[in-house]
């Protein structure tokens, strides 16, 4: 029986708690500002709850979230977002990575980390880590689920992310961990870790330095949040194939807007070391009530697999006739 894997990411809980003037001396006063005029109007919490009723009734052993529970980490917000983490699931259950939003301000990581710390467990005490403990492996049925942090603190009108070189020697460690285990081998972070996914001021910074350590160690999968589309990407790997790597819209985010409407992943998983099968499907909100739709199919492992280069999206992250394989 297949393994089930749900993906969802950039929750942007809200509303958001009381702010005080103090709060704003820093760069939260330009995430407030983009929160009232935008962000408040297009991020719903009855669109996230919609689409998590559809998540839970599909009952998946696994849940991964790739950050941005909160909108400027403020102390509130993320104890408000441990308090969402238990109502998803159990930290058996549910893993989670930060998101650059989670490390809006100096301090801030360290505070989300700490409040949210048992979905962040590792069962590799022995691999490289930051001081904040990434990256992570957390051993579940089949998989082998990696976290690594790209959240970093940045100046205003900044959002990008870092994935630094302790990082990749913990990574290529937990990934051999998991490889010599038989596991399917699941990264998750937030910012995508290829080029041209995000605008500049938006991308990761080591790009070359994630990918050079799955081209070497290999991956079966690769999860992240940040830009709100859906996007699929492809990074070589040893012997000839070639990692999946994708991205889901916001949670929250309501139909009608800029933005692609909320979705959430949905991945099935079986086989064995050398002959994995995964599918994907993509589960979208369409209008204002009423349940998720099947947006997208996708075979990324097994005999019918639709993979694409190993730089550039398929689709462009759109959602183009190409992709709607019913």
């Amino acid at each position: 029986m297949a393994y089930t894997l749900t993906h969802i990411s950039d929750v942007h809980l809200g509303p958001l708690p009381d702010v005080r003037t103090v709060d704003l001396l820093s760069k939260r006063i330009t995430g407030y500002v983009n929160w009232k005029r935008n962000r408040a109007a297009h991020m719903e919490s009855g669109t996230l709850k919609r689409l998590l009723t559809s998540m839970k009734g599909l009952a998946p052993d696994h849940v991964a979230v790739t950050g941005d529970l909160t909108n400027l980490a403020l102390d509130a917000e993320i104890v408000n977002a441990a308090v969402w983490l238990r109502e998803l699931g159990s930290p058996e259950n549910v893993s989670v990575v930060p998101g650059n939003h989670d490390a809006y301000v100096p301090g801030a990581l360290s505070k989300a980390v700490t409040a949210w710390k048992t979905y962040m467990t590792t069962e590799a005490p022995d691999a490289p880590t930051t001081r904040n403990g990434f990256p992570f492996l957390r051993e579940r049925g089949p998989l082998g689920v990696i976290g690594v942090n790209s959240a970093v603190a940045t100046a205003p009108f900044m959002a990008s992310g870092i994935f630094t070189r302790t990082q990749a020697e913990g990574l290529a460690s937990v990934l051999d961990t998991a490889r010599e285990k038989g596991l399917f081998r699941v990264v998750l972070i937030h910012h995508p870790p290829v080029r041209r996914a995000a605008s500049p001021q938006k991308r990761l910074y080591g790009i070359r330095l994630f990918q050079s350590v799955i081209r070497r160690h290999g991956a079966e999968l690769v999860l992240h949040g940040h830009t709100h589309v859906p996007q699929r990407h492809w990074i070589d790997a040893p012997d000839g194939k070639q990692v999946p790597v994708i991205g889901v819209p916001a949670g929250g985010q309501a139909p009608g807007g800029r933005k692609p409407a909320a979705a959430f992943n949905h991945f099935e998983i079986d086989g064995e070391p050398g002959d994995w099968r995964c599918t994907l499907k993509e589960y979208s909100v369409a209008g204002k009530v009423g349940a998720t739709t099947v947006t997208e199919r996708r075979v990324l492992h097994g005999p019918e697999t639709d993979s694409g280069s190993s730089s550039g999206p398929a689709g462009s992250g759109r959602r183009e006739a190409a992709r709607l394989r019913q």
